[in-house]
């Protein structure tokens, strides 16, 4: 079967879908996409859920510990822990 420059796979498509999350895909890539997502539900789905996890990861915030905290604790446990041996 001969491959179609236009049409993509849906393994294809996700890949693109994933790329265009990152910003790392072409304007050739995302029309490839947006005719795949035009009469593909399972990409749609797809790239509605990929929408929603990047959106949700952007609000969550998330503050991490600095190496000498986390150096300092991981101290502190392995002392508490020879204790209880």
């Amino acid at each position: 079967m001969k491959k179609s420059f236009l049409f993509v796979s849906c393994d294809e498509a996700k890949h693109i879908c994933d790329k265009t999350q990152y910003g790392e895909s072409t304007r050739w890539d995302r029309l490839k996409l947006g005719i795949r997502l035009s009469w593909c539900r399972f990409t749609k789905t797809y790239s509605k859920n990929n929408n929603k996890l990047t959106d949700a990861i952007e609000k969550a915030e998330v503050k991490c510990m600095k190496k000498d905290e986390r150096k300092k604790l991981k101290e502190q446990f392995e002392k508490e822990l020879t204790k209880h041996q």
